[in-house]
């Protein structure tokens, strides 16, 4: 049968993944990669196995947040073996990091070397099957951000998570990040307002560090779920996704 405009002639390596996740935000240091991770944790708990393609090629973190630096990535007949981080093998890795000589190396690519290896990322690795594949990308609204939609929109991803903290500047950089899910038709899953407090060690009481509620408010005038502080996010995302 002919393909259709915009799919994939052969299923590929994605064939065996049943959901896909990306995870995006305005702006930088606002915990978009602990979202990912903490999320892949949380599916994982549920029984769900999960694959973690980390595509923030100049800021790769996911490796050392799962203590799995300097270990390799192999080949096989599919192309690239992702890393396994768990013995039990049911959270997959795949991270320029790995592909690194030095861990301290700076990644000083032009677009054009960065889109073949986002494009290589999501045709090239053998992830077998996977129940989701969170996709962890740089922040901000970049052509990085465009070649990483247009790779995976054959396989109809699920949605966006965007990660959010209650400054107005961050805010401000979420406005643009809901922006470009609209122009590229990536639906947004909804915002985590991440950073909005912390639990006191003794009494479990929450503190406001910062102004809260503006990620709320962002969501309610964009129309999109709140998914409510990063903290918890996870875990609660974790069990209403599972759930469907």
């Amino acid at each position: 049968m002919e393909a259709a405009a915009g799919e994939p002639t052969e299923p590929g390596n994605l064939a065996g993944v049943r959901h896909i996740i990306l995870v995006l935000s305005g702006k930088g240091g606002v915990g978009k990669s602990t979202i990912s991770t903490e999320l892949a944790l949380a599916l994982r708990h549920q029984g769900k196995k999960v694959g973690i393609l980390d595509v923030d090629l100049c800021g790769p973190s996911i490796p050392h947040m799962l203590h799995a630096q300097g270990k390799a990535v192999h080949q096989c007949d599919s192309g690239w073996v992702p890393v396994f981080v768990d013995q039990e093998q049911s959270i997959s890795l795949m991270s320029v990091g790995f592909l690194l000589e030095n861990p301290d190396e700076a990644v000083v690519w032009r677009g054009p070397k960065k889109h073949a290896l986002i494009k290589q990322f999501v045709s090239d690795v053998a992830w077998g099957e996977l129940d989701y594949l969170v996709v962890d990308t740089p922040p901000g609204t970049s052509d990085e951000h465009m070649a990483t939609v247009e790779a995976l929109r054959p396989y109809k991803p699920l949605g966006a998570l965007v990660v959010t903290t209650p400054q107005a500047v961050s805010i401000g950089d979420v406005r643009r990040e809901l922006t470009f899910c609209k122009k590229t038709g990536l639906q947004v899953i909804g915002v985590i307002e991440n950073m909005s407090g912390f639990a006191c060690p003794h009494c479990a009481e929450c503190t406001n560090v910062f102004s809260s509620g503006g990620g709320e408010e962002l969501a309610r005038l964009a129309g999109v779920p709140f998914l409510g502080p990063g903290y918890r996010t996870w875990l609660t995302f974790g069990r209403s996704t599972v759930s469907h």
